[in-house]
């Protein structure tokens, strides 16, 4: 008698292993339901198309017998379907116990906790403090332009970003700190046409944010079908976790923010249109720009925004090296969309991005895209422009811009 192997889940990271010991397919949770990591030895990665939900235990045991030409596999076979089920990577009770548990955790939390401190940056305050005067240093007095309504700055690791984390927050001036900062970052693993919003505090090693929960139930009133209430995303993720530590850097821990997470307009990218073409989108992009109309002088916008991801971590199949060869054209292109940015040209920047379906995978594109529609008055000016080997076979591309009014 033979039993249906679950399916692996397709929300995993799946990658090279970077261990020269270890080669293999490395495998891990980004939404960190489990924090196991696995790398598959390369024999045995083409055993993974059997947990596709459809094929059984006795299919995979006969491919591993033909694998190793030994009829006695049934340790190797009981060995990868418990480890894989074990990590929780397989769509099975395991999993979903595991995933019910982290997002019930978030859900209760009275505040949002720091994902990445002691990894990405430093969990300690006075260390975190200096790290960050050493590369940013402090914000110029005469360094803000007049009339700023906001910036982008990557959202990469610090490390591999410092110079354009540095030309955006030194434009940051003094008298912005009772500002709402409204920070738009990327929701790697968001849903789709969906803006993730939450009213819990933001803790970093430097203390407590502040955000803003009157702002976020209008907003969530106003378009509830465009948005997930403490969608769990914001437990995991780095792209507004970093703005809000350089915020609190510059400014102190009591920033008062307003979070949103904006999930990937990847149907319009598939099938052509833009995203407001989706009601709910275009009620949530319509009441942005309501909220900035009425809040003009209290709120700032802060874009925590990626562009480029080339090379063989993310499915090219060559290897990209910052700078050269590919990197090149990538870099044209890149600053073609980024001419439309500056020009305030929304149509002309997703007309871009839907080329090729967007074969560069920006993964800033939505969060701009969404600052464009909500203050299409606004003036940009790219202020620096990055590329930083992130693999030996790969890069990611970043800016540093500033918006003026």
């Amino acid at each position: 008698m033979s039993d249906t192997l679950p399916r692996l889940r397709m929300n995993l990271d799946f990658m090279s292993s970077p261990l020269a010991d270890r080669p293999g397919l490395l495998i891990r949770d980004p939404y960190q339901y489990s924090d196991a990591t696995l790398i598959i030895p390369p024999a045995l990665v083409e055993m993974l198309q059997f947990f596709d939900g459809q094929s059984n235990d006795l299919d995979l045991r006969q491919a591993l017998v033909r694998l190793t030409g030994d009829i006695s596999v049934g340790q190797l076979e009981t060995h990868l379907i418990n480890s894989l089920s074990d990590a929780g990577f397989l769509e099975n009770e395991i999993y979903e116990q595991l995933r019910d548990a982290r997002h019930t955790a978030f859900r209760e939390a009275p505040v949002r906790l720091p994902a990445h401190a002691g990894s990405a940056y430093p969990d300690d305050a006075e260390e975190m403090r200096g790290w960050f005067a050493e590369e940013i240093g402090t914000p110029e007095p005469n360094g803000a332009p007049k009339g700023l309504i906001g910036i982008a700055a990557p959202h990469v690791s610090p490390e591999g970003g410092w110079d354009s984390y540095r030309h955006a927050y030194r434009r940051l001036p003094a008298d912005y700190k009772e500002r709402i900062f409204v920070v738009l970052g990327t929701s790697h693993y968001g849903e789709a046409d969906k803006f993730g919003l939450t009213r819990k505090p933001f803790r970093t090693p430097l203390g407590d944010s502040r955000t803003e929960t009157a702002l976020v139930d209008w907003l969530a009133e106003q378009a509830p079908e465009a948005v997930l209430m403490e969608d769990y995303c914001h437990a995991t993720e780095h792209s507004i976790e970093f703005q809000v530590a350089l915020l609190q850097y510059v400014y102190g821990p009591d920033i008062r923010i307003l979070p949103i997470l904006c999930g990937p307009y990847a149907n319009s990218i598939v099938e052509g249109g833009t995203p407001e073409a989706n009601d709910a989108v275009n009620r949530f992009l319509g009441s942005l720009g309501e909220l900035h109309a009425k809040h003009e002088t209290e709120i700032a916008w802060v874009l925590g925004v990626d562009l480029a991801h080339i090379g063989r971590r993310y499915g090219d199949q060559f290897a990209a090296q910052a700078y050269q060869a590919e990197m090149l054209e990538v870099s044209v292109r890149d600053k073609e969309r980024i001419a439309c940015i500056e020009a305030g040209d929304s149509r002309g920047f997703w007309d871009l991005v839907q080329e090729n379906q967007d074969d560069l995978k920006w993964c800033g594109s939505s969060p701009i895209y969404t600052f464009l529609k909500a203050v299409p008055s606004a003036k940009a000016q790219l202020l620096n422009y990055q590329h930083w080997q992130i693999d030996p076979q790969s890069v990611v591309s970043f800016a540093a811009m500033q918006f003026t009014a």
